[in-house]
């Protein structure tokens, strides 16, 4: 049991680097005032395909590394307990 605990361990630690480094990459969405004032469209060919871009599958990525990293959380925390 100790070594799965090990292993999830190393597993989980890996997650938390890499999930805090897709966030410290992701750029800002909310563009504020500045979109109001000049009137961005949101129906332009780049928010249509905006999933297949870079920030798109970072986006992505992030949510995916998020869950996993909740779902090892619980089962770390169940693991500890027994």
């Amino acid at each position: 049991m100790e070594v799965v605990k090990g292993i999830l361990i190393v597993i989980y630690m890996i997650i938390a680097f890499v999930l805090i480094l897709l966030t410290l990459m992701q750029s800002k969405e909310d563009e504020g005032l500045s979109s109001t004032i000049t009137g961005s469209s949101t129906g332009n060919f780049f928010e249509k395909n905006k999933a297949r871009s870079k920030e798109g599958k970072q986006k992505r990525w992030t949510i995916i590394l998020t869950i996993v990293f909740a779902i090892l959380t619980i089962a770390l925390g169940i693991l500890y307990m027994a």
